[in-house]
């Protein structure tokens, strides 16, 4: 008899600032996919980024802040526990419990790069890779290489209505 597996969301990042476009990507992903929980697991910085100026305490309490009472959406911060900041170190800590389907959630835009990750092919291995489409980066994510090598069992693209928004684009206000 087969286990009926949690299926759990992570969407994973620096959250600076965490806005409106992190929360529609999540309550698409929990409807569409049936998510039990999702997971916004904030990194203190992202290794293809500069070092954000805010701490990521101030980044938990602003996430917080825009999920409001919505439950099934938790904030946390795994590094210390982990001692690791690398996805795949997330994926396998995860994991550990054999009752849980990991849906790891990102962005196009992260896509385009994805296979420059730590350890990216294990990530999609140990998790289904969700990719959710955003304004301006259809046609390169959908050339890129983690698309064409990856199988569309261990990768789904989601069109949806784009949120126009980047938190890169709200630090420059």
């Amino acid at each position: 008899m087969e286990i009926k597996k949690n299926k759990i969301g992570i969407l994973g990042g620096s959250f600076d600032p965490a806005h409106k476009g992190h929360l529609a990507i999540s309550k698409d992903a929990k409807k569409r996919l049936r998510l039990k929980k999702i997971i916004w697991a904030i990194t203190k910085k992202n290794p293809f980024k500069k070092e954000s100026a805010t701490s990521v305490l101030t980044r938990i309490k602003q996430c917080k802040k825009i999920i409001g009472k919505i439950s099934y959406i938790k904030v946390k911060f795994y590094e210390d526990l982990i001692k690791s900041n690398k996805t795949v170190d997330l994926i396998n800590y995860l994991s550990k419990n054999k009752r849980s389907e990991i849906h790891f959630l990102m962005g196009a835009d992260n896509l385009i790069n994805f296979h420059k990750w730590h350890k990216w092919k294990i990530i999609s291995k140990k998790s289904k890779i969700i990719v959710f489409d955003r304004h301006g980066y259809k046609k390169k994510s959908l050339n890129s290489m983690t698309f064409r090598r990856l199988s569309q069992k261990n990768l789904k693209y989601i069109e949806f209505n784009k949120v126009n928004i980047s938190s890169s684009q709200l630090r420059k206000i």
